[in-house]
């Protein structure tokens, strides 16, 4: 018999699978990643949770509430921060990453599974997750105390696939102390949703429409910013618009690294992707400040620039 009760919905999804499926072959790869899920399977009970199923190298969980759920985020991102190497290779993979998704409102749990719009958004909301992002929608970030709402700022909102009306998103900061920006308790005004994107390179500012995208940075000479230095691949990175905000896609060998203006944290992207948001900058095959690292600033456009009518379309 179906029930229907309020929850928090956990998504969780382990970012560099296809990498080690790739490197190391189906059966050692397999073996690695059921390695890597079961220390942060056995986070959900132990913070008072449910897990609905294992999506390979994902999973599902409900929370009675946002405190358990966000408790259980944190011990599954430090779990896996703390597995010894092993038998994974970093030269040849990467170090995998957890990105969460935390929603929470009605779902109908039936036959040992959940299901409602709670969960879609969840399921939504994480695809915008980058490598080690922890993001939460504005219901969970209310329910949660004041204390643990200061350990996250404000994104704009989000449009999810599938979805009409834009979801508010809140990212979790791993930085502490009196630095750390306060997340607003009372709504600010929105801010208007970016109409283009101006990227700073080699002494020149180019500028794209929203519906100039996608563009690709790389090498090639077919790229739409073509950055020649040698650590960047062909076909390095993609900005394109991803449920109405725009998104960066690593596509490349030595990873893209994200900055946000204001911030310490640096992304790490591989082969993975995050949602864009205010200006900063995008390294291309190193962090930012390291030696001989491009880096690209960006700055997100509220009014739309000037149209280009000649920009190569590669897609």
């Amino acid at each position: 018999m179906a029930s229907i009760k309020r929850r928090t919905v956990l998504f969780a999804d382990l970012r560099g699978s296809t990498a080690l499926y790739e490197a190391l072959g189906n059966a050692q790869a397999s073996s690695v990643v059921s390695e890597l899920m079961r220390p942060l399977v056995r986070c959900i009970p132990a913070c008072g949770g449910q897990l609905v199923k294992t999506l390979g190298d994902g999973l599902m969980a409900i929370f009675p509430t946002a405190r358990e759920a966000l408790a259980a985020a944190i011990q599954m991102q430090d779990e896996l921060a703390g597995l010894p190497p092993r038998r994974l290779s970093q030269e040849r993979t990467g170090l995998p990453q957890l990105q969460i998704a935390i929603t929470a409102g009605e779902v109908v749990e039936m036959g040992g599974d959940c299901f409602g719009d709670a969960v879609n958004v969840a399921a939504r909301l994480l695809e915008h997750a980058g490598d080690g992002e922890l993001l939460i929608s504005r219901e969970v970030h209310d329910d949660l105390p004041w204390e643990a709402q200061t350990r996250f700022r404000r994104l704009d909102r989000v449009h999810l696939r599938g979805r009409s009306e834009p979801v508010e998103v809140f990212q979790f900061s791993r930085l502490g102390g009196p630095d750390t920006q306060v997340t607003q308790l009372d709504a600010p005004p929105l801010p208007a949703e970016a109409q283009g994107i101006e990227l700073v390179w080699g002494g020149g500012v180019h500028s794209f429409h929203r519906d100039d995208l996608p563009l690709v940075l790389g090498r090639a000479s077919s790229a739409n910013l073509v950055i020649d230095e040698a650590r960047v691949s062909r076909t390095h990175a993609r900005i394109e618009v991803q449920g109405g905000a725009l998104q960066l896609t690593d596509l490349s060998i030595n990873g893209t690294f994200v900055r946000f203006a204001g911030e310490e944290e640096v992304l790490s992207l591989r082969r993975g992707s995050c949602t864009l948001h205010g200006q900063g900058e995008i390294a291309l095959g190193g962090p930012p400040g390291e030696p001989a690292t491009p880096v690209v600033r960006f700055a997100l456009l509220s009014e739309p620039p000037e149209r280009h009518d000649t920009l190569p379309r590669l897609f």
